[in-house]
């Protein structure tokens, strides 16, 4: 098993907070795990994007090459679209459809996502939507994180003991807001497959 994965997204999104879910899940099913964090002006806003490779066998770096992408898993459109040229041929977009319009010239989010959708392989939800219905908008990060679910290669079971344990110290009430969040992510894959 070996999955080269690009988390993307802007500050204040989740992106870490999805990573750790991985990551924690990995471990727990005792795969090699590398992770490198590029972190931009993230308290402004800025691009914040990770690199994360999982395998069962031992991993020599922590960055992917270009071009050798499993999975762009972004909570944003248009930093989905920056780093399209890290993508395998065969690889897979996740992303969000809610803009964070963070500068003046954003371009139009029409044409963001006309470029997505002429990828080979991509599922483009509004996280924002599906949030809001689970209990809070907050948790679009934990729908992106469901709808990657099914191309992990991971055992779903590791994802969700990978959420309790992430929001243990937050109460029931927001890991069942999370785990809720995270299934309705996956159940859109599930029904746009």
């Amino acid at each position: 098993m070996r999955k080269n994965i690009i988390l993307a997204g802007v500050g204040g999104q989740g992106i870490l907070s999805i990573a750790a879910c991985i990551g924690l899940a990995a471990i727990e099913e005792g795969l090699f795990l590398k992770q490198a964090e590029v972190h931009g002006m993230s308290q402004r806003g800025g691009a914040v994007q990770s690199h994360l490779r999982l395998s069962s066998d031992e991993i020599s770096s922590d960055l992917i090459p270009e071009g050798k992408a499993d999975l762009i898993i972004s909570v944003e459109p248009m930093e989905s679209l920056r780093y399209l040229p890290m993508l395998s041929a065969d690889g897979l977009i996740i992303t969000s459809i809610n803009p964070f319009i963070n500068i003046n010239n954003y371009p139009d989010l029409e044409v963001i996502l006309m470029e997505i959708w002429k990828q080979n392989n991509y599922y483009t939800l509004d996280a924002d939507a599906i949030a809001k219905e689970c209990g809070s908008v907050k948790a679009a990060n934990m729908v992106i994180l469901g709808a990657a679910v099914p191309f992990l290669g991971l055992n779903p079971q590791s994802i969700d003991n990978a959420i309790r344990n992430l929001f243990k110290n937050k109460g029931e009430d927001m890991i069942n807001m999370n785990l809720s969040a995270k299934n309705a992510g996956l159940q859109y894959v599930r029904d746009n497959s």
